[in-house]
């Protein structure tokens, strides 16, 4: 059984930063040989990817947020973080934390709104 838990979210102005962070528990071998990521969804939207990264570090980034955030994540410690940078309004979101795609794992989730 593997467990997800965000941290970080909260209220910040425009062209403010933020860091998520993603603790996992559970086996750390499967999470050390998936791909993890960001996922957001804003009200009235569907759930999209943001950033994710693989094992061995490849990345992939929205369009929307290249430039201005960042995904890393420390396999001996079994955590993903997300830095925001020049954060916008349209960032607003519940930012959920994912191991293995959309059918693997998520965590339950850390609000993040950005006031203009």
């Amino acid at each position: 059984q593997v467990q997800l838990v965000e941290s970080g979210g909260g209220v910040v102005q425009a062209g403010g930063s933020l860091k998520l962070s993603c603790a996992a528990s559970g086996s750390a071998f499967t999470l050390r040989s998936v791909t993890m990521g960001w996922y957001r969804q804003a009200a009235g939207k569907q759930r999209e990817l943001v950033a994710n990264i693989t094992p061995n570090r490849i990345t992939n980034y929205q369009d929307s947020v290249k430039g201005r955030f960042t995904i890393n994540r420390d396999n001996t410690k079994n955590t993903v973080a997300l830095q925001m940078n020049s954060l916008k309004p349209e960032d607003t979101a519940f930012y959920y934390c994912n191991g293995g795609g959309p059918t693997g794992y998520w965590g339950q989730g850390a609000q993040v709104t950005v006031s203009s």
